[in-house]
């Protein structure tokens, strides 16, 4: 089996919006944003034996995306109806139960995880209990574990936030989701504070913060970094963080300095916004300049 560098598991989906449908999901944005910088990924989840999953799997196929981790479930495929605000700002409505809620352990799974460099995983991916068992059992087995905290009203509870948090390595996490931890696990007020002292609970290596069109922000090793992002014409905003934290985790891995890490994902978020969907082919010369 061909190793894969980056492990993900999770939503596998339809975004639908007023006029058209779009693959997404926020696991599947993640990977593919990984292959298209030339990053393997294995990609675990599940779809239904319906025509919205043969049409998933076809579209993925079409971009030479490896299919073989992705399961078939009784239960259909996933669609979310998208909404954007004056903002272009998304808002999800979620169905459920859906096949992602029904990914089932097997030992090839095991198999691909331990092989990975890094495992990433959401919370909304364990709103049922048996997409949340399996994701359970992978994370004893991988390397490095990057949870994308990923909150969606109202399938978050947090006795399981606080599970994960505490398998998690690297965190990423949005102003909203910061302001819900800070709530309930009474964290400092001030967003640095919040930070270091959620970081020291769960024993994070890392944490990205995202800041929308205010760029992003990283503790990391007891210092805070900053971007203060890139100023687009906004399209819609469907799929910016997750192209984010693919680009993050890519240059993480390649051990380049946290300040060139954060403007080259700000600047991959930012050009996902800046066009329709959360999956736009990119230019040829965006990542020119920085680290294969």
């Amino acid at each position: 089996m061909l190793k894969n560098k980056i492990v993900t598991i999770g939503e596998i989906l339809f975004d639908v919006f007023e006029n058209t449908k779009k693959p997404g999901g926020s696991s599947l944005n993640v990977s593919l944003h990984l292959q298209k910088q030339g990053i393997p990924v294995g990609f675990i989840s599940a779809v239904g034996d319906d025509q919205n999953g043969e049409e998933l799997l076809s579209y993925l196929k079409d971009q030479n995306f490896d299919t073989s981790h992705i399961q078939t479930s009784s239960l259909p495929t996933s669609t979310v109806t998208v909404q954007l605000d004056k903002n272009k700002q998304a808002s999800y409505i979620i169905n459920k139960p859906v096949a992602w809620d029904d990914i089932a352990l097997n030992n090839d799974l095991i198999e691909l995880v331990k092989a990975a460099d890094a495992f990433v995983y959401c919370s909304l991916t364990c709103r049922e209990l048996k997409s949340k068992n399996t994701i359970y059992q992978l994370l004893e087995y991988a390397q490095l574990k990057v949870f994308d905290i990923n909150l969606r009203p109202p399938f978050y509870e947090i006795e399981t936030l606080k599970y994960l948090l505490a398998k998690v390595d690297i965190l990423k996490i949005n102003e909203d989701e910061l302001r819900y931890l800070t709530n309930e696990l009474s964290l400092p007020t001030l967003e640095n504070e919040a930070l270091k002292v959620l970081s020291k609970e769960f024993k994070l290596q890392l944490i990205c913060l995202t800041l929308g069109d205010k760029g992003a922000k990283v503790y990391y090793k007891n210092e805070i970094y900053s971007h203060s992002g890139y100023q687009v014409n906004v399209v819609d905003t469907v799929g910016a963080g997750d192209a984010f934290l693919a680009t993050f985790i890519n240059y993480y891995l390649k051990g380049i300095n946290m300040n060139q890490i954060l403007e080259i994902a700000s600047k991959i978020g930012s050009f996902v916004a800046s066009q329709a969907g959360a999956n736009p082919k990119y230019p040829e010369n965006l990542l020119n300049k920085y680290p294969n």
